[in-house]
């Protein structure tokens, strides 16, 4: 069913009698036919509009800014170059990076390298996205220490038999990857088809996976020599937990913005799980204008909920903010790396904004801490504007949650430069180091295609200190640009 076409008074009925058959019962049921207002948080966290609402104004202190830095010292990636069919050099962009880690989140050690994984492509071609591999030697911390394997898959890789998804990829998205126990390199992505609708293909988005062999031929270099065990995940399943392609945009409305991506490797207990970005599914919140009446999205008292409905059903961006449900979901994995079982979301947005991007979860000091990106561009909350870039984050004493907002809110980090500034960054991304409470802060620096001579490029890193549910930028802690760790 799509809720986006229901009235507001068959959607109430509709989803009454769907909490009915749920967890809520007669109680809940009885509630929303007398007034269309309902509660219902299907089991997890929410980002709600009560707690982006403060962020305007908390974003000013100084804990949560993202470092300023100095232009003139910014550099390309020196190695981030290929060659074209006819031999021309290219100077590549290269934007969300993800390093190789062990499986508790912190940087892995290759035979003495530091791996990293990033999306790269020729700036004069947008649809020039694919997967590279970086690497350099544990404890050289420059720009220029960085190599360059080259990409990581080759055309013909795609053409596994038997996996209709892969055979159809048109472009390679970001997702983690994990040193093995048995000492390989475990990828993770997000495969993604054309956008072409006159032939059925609307960009849908799975989470991939392969085994990429790694050899190192002299005591220089590494090499990737082919991958093996190259197969598709999972691609939002039936759509009761996850928005599923066909749900968002079979039916020709295509305002939808569809999300299912950035998977992130995570192990617990000996257990193997991806968590990654989706959107909610029929029996997690799902979208629709039935979205407004649930109090569970906005936080805060009875009062603020009855002002902000009527505020956000009067909006301009009211048409956005009944599809957005962005989330950040979780799947269990088997040993061999298929689907296992589908979970519940670890956390959700509905009508805050449909992506909450580059899932990050780790262990520290007995807590697990989730980590997302997001833009106020995307976001459909008074006071934030499209100029404004966050990392937030949330706390949880096990993997499933539940999760609270860390800094009361959520905010870790902000930042809102004009994107036509070199020193502008995205994708924030936490590494957890062997031992302390400061991780580090990777992303990428300058928009694809902005400037003739300035690339997308490792930003400079810094650090972030973590006591228990509160976070801050630590003071004078500006790093080589795309270093990874800091107490080898």
């Amino acid at each position: 069913m799509n809720f986006k076409r229901l009235t507001k008074k068959a959607a109430a009925v509709t989803f009454s009698t769907a909490i009915l058959v749920g967890a809520g019962g007669p109680q809940i049921f009885a509630q929303q036919i007398n007034s269309g207002d309902y509660k219902e948080d299907y089991g997890f966290a929410h980002i709600t509009r009560a707690d982006m609402l403060k962020l305007p104004e908390q974003q000013k202190s100084a804990q949560f800014q993202v470092p300023t830095f100095d232009e003139s010292t910014i550099k390309n990636i020196p190695s981030a170059i290929k060659y074209d069919e006819s031999g021309n050099k290219v100077e590549l962009d290269v934007w969300d990076t993800w390093p190789l880690q062990n499986a508790d989140g912190t940087v892995a050690d290759y035979n003495g390298y530091q791996i990293l994984f990033g999306l790269a492509g020729d700036p004069k071609k947008g649809s020039d996205t694919f997967i590279y591999m970086f690497y350099k030697k544990a404890g050289d911390n420059s720009l220029d220490s960085w190599k360059n394997a080259g990409r990581v898959f080759k055309d013909s890789d795609k053409l596994v038999p038997n996996d209709s998804i892969l055979n159809h990829q048109a472009e390679e998205w970001s997702g983690s990857a994990t040193l093995t126990s048995d000492g390989k390199v475990r990828l993770f992505y997000t495969n993604r088809h054309p956008w072409a609708p006159e032939q059925g293909f609307y960009g849908k988005q799975t989470l991939t996976t392969a085994q990429i062999n790694v050899s190192k031929p002299d005591a220089e270099t590494l090499k990737i020599d082919g991958v093996q065990d190259f197969k598709s995940i999972y691609d939002g399943g039936n759509g009761k937990l996850y928005q599923n392609v066909d749900q968002a945009f079979s039916g020709g409305n295509y305002l939808d913005n569809h999300t299912l991506r950035d998977p992130h490797y995570v192990e617990d207990n000996g257990h193997k799980y991806l968590i990654f970005e989706a959107n909610t599914g029929t029996e997690t919140g799902y979208q629709g204008e039935q979205s407004f009446f649930n109090k569970a999205y906005y936080g805060g008292s009875t009062v603020f909920f009855q002002a902000e409905k009527n505020k956000l059903m009067q909006s301009s961006s009211k048409e956005y903010a009944e599809i957005a449900n962005g989330s950040l979901g979780i799947i269990e994995l088997n040993d061999d790396y298929t689907l296992k079982k589908e979970m519940k979301p670890l956390i959700a947005s509905n009508t805050v904004t449909d992506e909450i991007e580059r899932a990050n979860v780790f262990k520290l000091s007995g807590k697990w801490y989730l980590f997302t990106s997001s833009r106020g561009s995307k976001m459909f909350i008074d006071g934030i504007d499209k100029e404004d870039i966050y990392m937030l984050g949330y706390t949880a004493d096990s993997l499933t949650g539940p999760y609270k907002p860390l800094n009361n809110t959520g905010l870790v980090l902000h930042q809102n430069l004009n994107p036509y500034n070199v020193t502008w960054t995205y994708a924030h991304f936490a590494i957890p180091q062997v031992k302390g409470n400061n991780v580090v802060i990777t992303s990428y620096m300058t928009n694809r295609g902005y400037f003739e001579d300035h690339h997308s490029t490792f930003a400079p890193s810094f650090l972030l200190n973590i006591k228990g549910s509160k976070t801050s930028v630590v003071e004078n802690s500006i790093l080589e640009q795309g270093q990874l760790t800091i107490n080898e």
